[in-house]
Parts: structure tokens; C-alpha cells; sequence
């Protein structure tokens, strides 16, 4: 597919039944669930925090809550389907009945957690292995008839990192994306989202090589996630910490919307929702 022909980008998703607007860019804010995710605000496992951190986040304008049960930092060690789903579905079931007009994304690359969670009232799965982790993903993603987040990694959290080697990482995500949705359409899915990785099997060179071309992407006519929150290739280059790269990545996420990303996935509800405020007055 050439990348400058003229197209029509999908704005819409159809969410169990709600129909999201994504003309406007959206906020999904990351609810971790685990004890060892690589930024520790974000670390929510207890069922009263993650309902306080759900709150917080809705009150500050998020759409999405998306949470996320296995740790995909890099070198994380591999935690069972079982104790997967014991750390995410009491929350999941905690989060859904408490806030009933929340959409809430389960953030698994195993079909059967994003089953699981979807039936414990999730409206979308987000995939960091883009269905490469488990074969049966992408059959229960159109079995289920939610959205799905289509992200590029390669290997797994624990090999990426050895991974991250491209002659061209721009035209390799592209031809991915290209490849796994056109294996989704066929098996029906309709509503897409592409995630180009940031940070996973992508060393900082690579994910900025990705943002300055993000708006290449739009050719494809899916939304577009971006997913730099406090991510290294923003504190590695600027020599702090993840606990002090929310500047840094106030930054990036303005870069990403101003080249099309319609949803930021991002740990600081508050800065992201302004940063979409500010951009839509630059742009009117």
C-alpha cells in the first residue's frame, strides 16, 4: 500500500454498544495491577486504590481506563494465566460496577484473560503482541465484537529489548500493520486501533524516528494510540528518572497529537486531557 495515497480515517468505535468519538483525540489512563510495572504511581493492585485511581482519572477527563494485569516491562518475568486473571478481574468487576459509563480496556495478550475480562465488563482489548502471543487472539477478539488495539512488538517482555534491530523501523511497523489487519478483516473485526510500540522491541532512536513519521500512519485509516507516558525513550535522553519524565512526555504527547493520534495511553490523565485542549485551539 503506498503511504501518500488519499484516504478516510475511521472515527468512530463501537464499544459493547457505546459509540465513541474519535474526531476529537481521547485520553485512556493505565491502571497497572501489578506489583512490578516499570512506573510505580501506576502500580494500583489493591482494589480500593485501583477504585480511588479510576475515579481520579474519570474526574480528570479520561475515556478509557485501561488495565493491565502482567507486567510488559522490559526483562519482566512470566506470570501464570491464572494469577493473571486473579490479580484483574476483581478489579475489572470493582471498576465496572462502580463506574457504569466508563469504557474499560483490558491491557492482556492472552485470549483467554481478554474473554475473561471482557465478560467481567471490559469493552476492549489492547494487545501488545498484536495477536502474535497467542493464536487463538485474534478469533475471540472477532467472536467478541469489541475493539481491539493492535500494537507492534516482537518477541516478548523478556526478549524485545534483544530485538530492537530494523534496516527501516518505520516501513517494518507499517507492513506489520498492513499484514496483522488485514488478517483481522478478514475474520470481521471492524474497529481497529494501531499502537506503534513505543518502547517495546524499539530503542529511543526508533520510537522517535516512529513519531516524527506517526503521521504516515493516518494512510492506513485507523485511529492512531500513542504510548509514550514516561516512557525511556523520553527520561533516557534527558538523564531522570520515569518518577520525573512528565514534562518530557507532555511534550511527545503534544508532538504525537499534532501528527494524528487520536488516543493518548497515558499515566497522567489531567496534562493530557489540556494538552488536547490546547492543541484543538491551536488548530480552530
Amino acid at each position: 500500500m503506498a503511504k501518500d495515497t488519499f484516504f478516510h480515517k475511521k472515527a468512530t468505535l463501537n464499544a459493547r454498544g457505546k459509540l465513541i468519538e474519535l474526531g476529537t483525540p481521547k485520553v485512556m489512563g493505565i491502571i497497572n495491577l501489578t506489583p512490578d510495572s516499570f512506573y510505580a504511581g501506576s502500580r494500583k493492585p489493591a482494589i480500593v486504590d485501583a477504585l480511588q485511581q479510576a475515579e481520579k482519572m474519570l474526574t480528570e477527563g479520561a475515556t478509557f481506563l485501561d488495565l493491565g494485569a502482567y507486567s510488559s516491562r522490559p526483562g519482566a518475568d512470566d506470570i501464570s494465566v491464572q494469577e493473571e486473571m486473579d490479580r484483574l478481574l476483581p478489579v475489572m468487576e470493582a471498576i465496572a460496577k462502580s463506574f457504569p459509563d466508563a469504557v474499560l480496556s483490558v491491557d492482556t495478550f492472552r485470549a483467554q484473560v481478554a474473554e475473561a475480562a471482557v465478560k467481567a465488563g471490559a469493552h476492549m482489548i489492547n494487545d501488545i503482541s498484536g495477536g502474535q502471543l497467542d493464536a487463538d487472539m485474534f478469533s475471540t477478539v472477532a467472536r467478541l465484537k469489541v475493539p481491539y488495539v493492535l500494537m507492534h512488538m516482537k518477541g516478548n517482555p523478556k526478549t524485545m529489548n534483544q530485538l530492537a534491530v530494523y534496516d527501516d523501523v518505520f516501513n517494518e511497523v507499517f507492513d506489520y500493520f498492513v499484514e496483522r489487519c488485514n488478517q483481522l478483516r478478514q475474520l470481521g473485526v471492524t474497529d481497529i486501533i494501531i499502537d506503534p510500540g513505543f518502547g517495546f522491541a524499539k530503542k529511543p532512536e526508533h520510537g522517535y524516528t516512529l513519531l516524527n513519521r506517526l503521521d504516515e500512519f493516518n494512510t492506513l485509516g485507523l485511529p492512531i494510540l500513542a504510548g509514550l507516558s514516561r516512557k525511556k525513550m523520553i527520561y533516557s535522553l534527558l538523564g531522570v528518572t520515569a518518577d520525573n519524565a512528565l514534562n518530557g512526555t507532555t511534550v511527545l504527547n503534544t508532538i504525537a497529537l499534532m501528527k494524528g493520534a487520536n488516543i493518548l495511553r497515558v499515566h497522567d490523565v489531567k496534562e493530557a486531557v489540556e494538552a488536547i485542549r490546547l492543541i484543538a485551539a491551536f488548530n480552530n
